[in-house]
């Protein structure tokens, strides 16, 4: 087999619930010349005797499979410790309660085969999923620095990042604990170069930090707008005004439909 063209990391805690899903969901790919890594905070629970018994599959597969299990400091700081032992140009985060459709690899390593000019990220739609896997809302939106500078409208669970990208503009901020893959985007503005890829590739869990911890998720995002982008005060303001009223707005609507 040639050198792996993609790397796929995932990084959790106390995940036995979920992660099972996620490792087949990768091990079942149509596209097998990838890395898979795994970044673990120290489970406590069953998730290290789960990622253990996927071992040999992964082998039996071709597929180069590692993890570790340390303590960290956060998802960013798990994020940057997958990039640096990522051995391909292409890097892809996939959460441990998210699946790739069985085709997602093979789509991506197919644009990026074809891929002359330079491209910072390749992304795609996704499917939001409650706990029975029934579609909550799909996220299908164009990357445009219009959009984008004023609210994150593409997903980056699955997306694949050209890792010259984090040459040239840094790794994850560390200090963020909800919003740093927002912020990491933000660094190139308008000079962001995407392809996206007009299919569905990632089931997402619909329990992710950011919308368990959803004020700070949007402080995180005021900061993120202004700090990185530059963005004025009063703007950040208002759109941090108009996504509170849209979220509580929204939160009012499924709780009198119930």
């Amino acid at each position: 087999m040639s050198k792996a063209l993609l790397s796929v990391i995932t990084v959790c805690y106390n995940s036995d619930k979920t992660i099972e899903r996620t490792l087949y969901s990768i091990l079942n790919q149509t596209y097998t010349n990838f890395e898979y890594i795994i970044i673990d905070g120290g489970s406590s629970d069953s998730t290290i005797k789960i990622i253990k018994s996927f071992e040999d599959k992964f082998k039996e597969r071709g597929i180069v499979f590692s993890w570790i299990s340390e303590k960290d400091t956060g998802i960013y700081n798990a994020f940057n410790k997958g990039i640096h032992l990522s051995n391909t140009q292409w890097v892809s985060f996939v959460g441990s309660d998210d699946c790739y459709t069985e085709n997602a690899l093979e789509l991506y390593s197919s644009v990026i085969f074809k891929t002359e000019k330079k491209v910072d990220l390749i992304y795609s739609n996704i499917d939001i999923v409650d706990d029975q896997g029934k579609s909550i809302k799909e996220i299908n939106a164009i990357w445009t620095w219009f959009k984008f500078k004023r609210y994150m409208n593409i997903a980056h669970v699955g997306a694949f990042h050209n890792k010259n990208y984090f040459s040239k503009y840094g790794f994850f901020n560390e200090s963020f604990k909800i919003c740093g893959d927002y912020e990491l985007l933000l660094r190139a503005r308008n000079h962001l170069k995407t392809i996206k890829i007009e299919k569905l590739t990632v089931k997402m869990a619909s329990g992710g930090v950011s919308n368990t911890q959803i004020n700070l998720a949007f402080k995180e995002t005021f900061r993120a707008k202004n700090k990185t982008a530059r963005i004025g005060v009063f703007t950040c303001f208002l759109d941090y005004t108009i996504a509170l009223f849209k979220y509580h707005t929204k939160k009012i609507i499924r709780a009198f439909i119930r």
